[in-house]
């Protein structure tokens, strides 16, 4: 049954295609089928010497199908497609004449009432501009040029590596406000972007949610088009040259991906075929309470062949080193934002989704599988265990976790006044407890400095603006050198005062004033310390390369602690105060003596602090202290953090 395209490329060579086969239908519905979007949708080619489109869509309760567009007039009755006689649920045609670049959409009637309705393509590689809604026949050739970066990019974004994560969403990031505050492309974002990461020194650059989505203030997290960019931004080829470019100056590319829910848009997925096809056809499982959006049917095979391909699809066609996968939590837990009586235990009596489990395992499992050089990264906020520990141990196989608990507690204790945080002390030191039981990333995300959230990290602070900035120093120097790897939302590198907002640029103006340029160069400072010095990120999940000094001094707000890397000579001492009152010859006990070198200090004039400091090191005196034999007098600055290193690790 399956015929075969015969697409002509950029270069003058041909490739052939084949459309949905036995053994396609056979791993679609078991539900392992990762390259549905080779089949279903819309490609354009020849068949039988005939230019033209196949266009495929699964509705196996719809009476009746057709694809309406540009190129027919929008008419119904046109170009009908036909039902698969394999069980596939597939409806396709092939219509002569059709190219790329024009519209469409498929009119499905449905078979239990005859409904009818006008859908996106759900495998669309491109969508119409906003407001629109319509698919775009489009293909996906695009000569690459990273291919030095692919080569060696398992290295970068390994356990091992130094990945520090810059968080951008793209239409706030920067606009042209000479022509009426538009929006970047996706062209003129790889320039800027490139620039200004690399010179900040992040390894890697994460977008919100890049998929098409129809509400613009959703941030992405709506997601209609799982195969389609964004066209508020441009073209796919557009997105493909964002990433390249970003490539070509040696910064990876995250995707944050949304297989946890979709909204109930008309044109959507929702009610496909006049039935809960890719949503869950119980009310209790298959809308979301709190975000009123679809919950996507784990259970069903073909929905599972969908998002899987989706996944492999970015990593695929457009070379992304990395999918973050949202809103794992509400995927994992039935009861998840739901009160007693709104869900039902599963069948073991537990409030587990086990389809969802499955899902994610066998999710993992294709990416690791066919892309060992990326990262599978969770959103999850809970307990739950082994989310980043391999399947065969039972884990959930993700690559690395989120550390949302570090988050939480770090900015509530931040947040207090400096003269309580000695009663809450515990909420700086709990963080190491776990610290070893995930593969942690640490994210200061979108989420902490939207409108919800009661606004930006620098207003989260407490006490005076001097204060106010002093804090936030802190606070980066200490995620800097906690174990995890590191996540950071754009604007608070520089320390943005106000909340953020979708629907204007950052302030970048704030650069003109010292204390957001000392912000800015405190980031970039720590960011390039921390992927030169293997002490910091070499050995960031495993219990050996932190050590605690002194965790106990609640009555000085003070931590001391060691990072160490593989070799014995890479050790980094770090002191936090987490005081405005400096704390002079504060003895802190070091493994070995000799001249420690004072390689960072947040109080630094440069980047905006008081200038109080150690003068580039100080000597370790054969003194016992923290139960060591030698220890350092150390100057603490005032709501700072100093990082030393011994001279004989001092490069």
């Amino acid at each position: 049954m399956s015929r075969i395209i015969r697409q002509r490329l950029s270069d003058g060579s041909y490739r052939e295609v084949e459309t949905l086969s036995e053994r396609d239908v056979y791993l679609f519905r078991e539900g392992t089928h990762g390259r549905l979007y080779e089949k279903l949708g819309a490609h354009a080619g020849a068949i039988d010497g005939i230019e033209g489109v196949h266009f495929a869509v699964w509705a196996p309760n719809a009476l009746a199908v057709s694809v309406i567009g540009e190129f027919n007039g929008w008419h119904p009755g046109a170009h009908h497609l036909y039902p698969r006689h394999d069980g596939s649920g597939v409806w396709e045609s092939f219509v002569p004449g059709v190219a790329p670049g024009l519209l469409y959409r498929f009119r499905v009637v449905s078979r239990l009432n005859g409904h009818t309705v006008e859908k996106s393509d759900p495998f669309a590689f491109a969508t119409e501009g906003h407001p629109g809604t319509a698919s775009r026949i489009t293909t996906l050739e695009y000569a690459w040029h990273d291919a030095e970066w692919m080569a060696r990019r398992r290295q970068l974004i390994a356990p091992d590596a130094p990945i520090s994560v810059y968080e951008v969403h793209p239409g706030s990031w920067r606009r042209i406000a000479e022509e009426g505050n538009r929006f970047l492309s996706y062209r003129e974002l790889a320039h800027r972007l490139a620039d200004y990461a690399v010179d900040l020194g992040f390894s890697h650059v994460e977008f919100t949610p890049l998929t098409e989505h129809p509400f613009y203030a959703s941030w992405g997290y709506q997601p209609t088009g799982y195969f389609a960019p964004t066209s508020r931004y441009g073209a796919p080829q557009d997105f493909m040259y964002l990433v390249d470019h970003l490539h070509q100056r040696g910064i990876g590319v995250i995707l944050d991906w949304v297989p946890s829910h979709f909204p109930g848009d008309q044109h959507g997925l929702a009610t496909f075929d006049g039935t809960p096809l890719y949503e869950h056809p119980d009310p209790e499982r298959g809308v979301h309470p709190e975000w009123n959006s679809r919950v996507f049917n784990y259970g069903r095979s073909e929905v599972r062949s969908f998002l899987l391909s989706s996944a492999l699809f970015w990593l695929d066609k457009y070379h992304v080193d990395g999918l973050r996968v949202d809103g794992v939590a509400s995927m994992l837990y039935l009861d998840y934002g739901r009160k007693p009586g709104e869900w039902a235990p599963n069948p073991q009596g537990g409030r587990e989704d086990l389809d969802a489990v499955a899902f994610l395992r066998r999710l993992n499992e294709a990416i690791y599988r066919d892309y060992p050089d990326v990262q599978s990264i969770a959103e999850e906020s809970t307990a739950w265990p082994m989310v980043s520990r391999p399947i065969e141990g039972g884990g959930l196989g993700f690559g690395m976790k989120w550390n949302m608990g570090w988050m939480h507690d770090t900015l509530e204790y931040l947040g207090r006044d400096p003269a309580t945080r000695k009663a809450y002390h515990d909420k700086l030191t709990f963080s190491i407890w776990y610290a070893f039981d995930e593969n942690f990333m640490l994210p200061l995300s979108h989420d902490e400095v939207c409108p919800e959230r009661g606004g930006s990290l620098l207003s989260k602070m407490p006490g005076d603006p001097w204060r106010k900035f002093a804090n936030l120093r802190l606070l980066f120097g200490y995620m800097w050198a906690h174990p995890g790897k590191k996540l950071l939302f754009m604007g608070s590198e520089f320390g943005q005062r106000e909340e953020w907002s979708h629907d204007r640029a950052l302030d970048w103006d704030l650069l003109q004033f010292h204390e957001h340029g000392g912000m800015l160069s405190w980031v970039r400072d720590l960011n390039h310390f921390y992927r030169r010095e293997p002490a910091l990120h070499e050995i960031d999940f495993q219990s050996e390369g932190f050590e605690w000094v002194d965790c106990h001094d609640s009555e000085n707000s003070v931590i001391s602690f060691l990072r160490r890397g593989r070799s014995t000579d890479d050790v980094i001492l770090v002191v936090c105060n987490f005081t405005p009152a400096p704390r002079m010859s504060y003895r802190v006990g070091v493994p070995r003596g000799g001249h420690w070198a004072e390689m960072l200090n947040s109080d630094a004039t440069v980047y905006g602090g008081s200038g109080i400091g150690n003068f580039g090191g100080k000597h370790a005196a054969p003194v016992g202290a923290d139960g060591r034999l030698h220890s350092l007098a150390l100057d603490l600055p005032p709501l700072g953090v100093v990082y030393l290193k011994s001279a004989g690790s001092v490069g």
